[in-house]
């Protein structure tokens, strides 16, 4: 039966994800330089709309169907008839499909999108599209079968609460991927171009983020509140401990810092949030200030060009987040939780989040190189050097974010 209540808590946490695009757009936007604002900023908003319809035509039935039904997937089965999908939302009546296909859209929309970060300066415009294209359907959807759509990971026992392995597993390690293969800038030690706007974006994705994990539940109960309540400690806990260690290194406290170590928390909650217990929440967050904070730092002395360190917060976040989740889930918080955690004397469960965890990061790491090589016989992947100098803004997109003449 449905729940009214659970839809509108639905709907609510979908707008919240959906929020997190743009956010996303503004934190990376604050981050580029002053003539790549634009150029940043329009692959996450490209995604919105592209992916809609890539996940109207055939995204959907393909993860949460296996592709039955055809290239219009199970839009008429599931939607018009009513019937349900081996996946996620099997069994879970107290909502609307139409509110699940929305929901998961938004995490579709969004993945990419975080990747775009680590190639921020560089990369053709035409070239990403296609790459934003076939990097859904060949990395995103597999893995989005595979863990929520009932696919071998979920039937072998594998967990991921909102998408550490899903999301940011294999966005973080695309991202890597991507920095090897389109290789540094020509200005590497650019600043960024507004520290307020990156402000703008990092707290607009925490507040998404609320929606992002607590609404992964996909109604309203007692695990929604505990993912809801996890999420905000953990950042917040991540939130500090990477603002001591880097004044403790630097002797000045870091804003940009600060906010990089909100995310690393979030990113980092996002597969435990409704599997572990809240007193694990702190420990999780400061681990994750710690660890990516370190993986920033070896990104930077291994001289790898990850620009926005999508890398060192998102694939550091979720890999560490998914092996934690093995440490300290507990199935007295959530029925889903079938075997404890290390922290509880079991260890087949945290065996499988490794296993699982190493498989998403590599695909996402090896399939994403592979496919920049054979973009690049289609269309340029990288912009000209002349290009990068003018910045992407004027070169590619003939717009400018400020008007030189009225500042």
């Amino acid at each position: 039966m449905i729940e009214t209540g659970s839809t509108g808590f639905m709907l609510l946490a979908c707008s919240l994800v959906m929020l997190m695009t743009p956010a996303l757009a503004f934190f990376y936007g604050g981050l580029a330089t002053k003539r790549n604002i634009l150029g940043i900023m329009i692959q996450s908003f490209v995604s919105l709309g592209w992916t809609t319809v890539l996940w109207f035509i055939f995204g959907y039935s393909l993860c949460f169907s296996g592709g039955e039904g055809g290239i219009i997937g199970n839009l008429d089965k599931a939607f018009l008839n009513g019937v349900s999908m081996k996946s996620m939302y099997a069994g879970n009546n107290v909502i609307p499909e139409y509110a699940f296909f929305a929901y998961q859209m938004m995490f579709a929309i969004i993945t990419p999108a975080l990747i775009t970060g680590a190639f921020v300066n560089r990369v053709t415009f035409k070239s990403y599209m296609i790459f934003l294209t076939f990097w859904q359907i060949m990395v995103y959807y597999p893995f989005v079968h595979m863990v929520w759509g009932g696919g071998f990971l979920a039937e072998w026992g594998v967990l991921d609460f909102a998408g550490g392995i899903v999301v940011h597993a294999t966005a973080g390690f695309a991202a890597l991927a991507s920095v090897f293969y389109v290789g540094a800038r020509v200005d590497k030690f650019s600043q960024p171009n507004s520290i307020p706007l990156v402000a703008i974006g990092s707290g607009l994705l925490w507040f998404g983020w609320y929606g992002f994990n607590a609404g992964s539940e996909l109604k309203v109960d007692d695990v929604t509140t505990l993912a809801f309540v996890n999420t905000d400690i953990a950042a917040s806990f991540a939130t500090v401990a990477w603002l001591i260690i880097e004044w403790g290194r630097e002797r000045k406290p870091k804003f940009v810092g600060l906010l990089t170590g909100s995310i690393a928390g979030l990113a980092t909650i996002t597969p435990c949030a409704g599997f572990v217990p809240v007193w694990a929440s702190p420990i999780i967050g400061t681990v994750a200030g710690i660890v990516c904070y370190l993986a920033v730092q070896f990104k930077n002395k291994m001289k790898w060009d990850d620009a926005l360190d999508v890398w060192g917060v998102h694939g550091i976040g979720g890999f560490i987040g998914t092996i934690l989740l093995g440490v300290f889930a507990s199935s007295s918080v959530n029925s889903m939780v079938t075997t404890n955690g290390l922290a509880f004397g079991e260890t087949s469960f945290f065996w499988k989040e490794v296993v699982a965890v190493l498989f998403a990061s590599a695909y996402g790491f090896i399939f994403t190189y592979i496919m920049l090589v054979l973009i690049n016989f289609v269309t340029p992947v990288r912009v000209s050097d002349s290009d990068e100098k003018l910045g992407l803004d004027t070169s590619l997109h003939g717009e400018q974010a400020y008007d030189e003449g009225a500042l």
